[in-house]
């Protein structure tokens, strides 16, 4: 399932670099620019959570012990949106097994189930988008939008992932998970 999953993701991420190029003069991201890992919820689905523990097996100890105890902190803490467990040093030690939320953040795109174009986060803070948002009224005055809806159980279940016959399970949020 995790080999139909990786090829599943070869295909995503292709199409989500093609759309990072279409809209890169409005996208700020860098490395070491963390703020969407910063404070979430991070919704998951159960083979999502599988390829990124797959991952996590092959951390060096002393990071899967960091990250362990971060989960151990946030589960004691419960708070409603948090830093990612997976984040070490403004990094995602866990990057080539990304869940597709990680994937897409940073990308604007139509929703039409609400008539919207969806911004990310970071927009409140003067990074992506930006130059194409009024802060004070909300007005987005981008022209071209993704028009493909990126949100993790529209991806999950377009015919793209049908085709792979993915068994993608419930979708929680991260933390749900531990």
């Amino acid at each position: 399932m995790l080999t139909r999953y990786e090829k599943f993701l070869e295909k995503l991420d292709k199409r989500l670099d093609k759309y990072f190029e279409e809209q890169c003069e409005f996208i700020k991201c860098k490395p070491g620019c963390s703020g969407c890992c910063e404070v979430g919820e991070y919704p998951f689905s159960r083979l999502e959570l599988e390829y990124l523990m797959s991952g996590f097996m092959n951390l060096p100890f002393e990071t899967k012990h960091k990250i362990k105890e971060e989960i151990k902190k946030l589960k004691q803490e419960k708070p409603q949106m948090h830093k990612c467990p997976f984040l070490i040093d403004k990094k995602c030690s866990l990057y080539q097994y990304r869940g597709i939320v990680c994937r897409t953040h940073g990308l604007a795109w139509y929703d039409e189930d609400e008539n919207k174009i969806r911004l990310p986060y970071c927009v409140n803070i003067g990074l992506n988008y930006s130059k194409v948002f009024d802060r004070d009224t909300g007005e987005v005055l981008l022209q071209n939008p993704i028009k493909e809806r990126l949100r993790i159980d529209s991806i999950l279940q377009s015919d793209e992932a049908k085709k792979y016959n993915l068994e993608m399970g419930e979708i929680r949020p991260l933390m749900k998970w531990f």
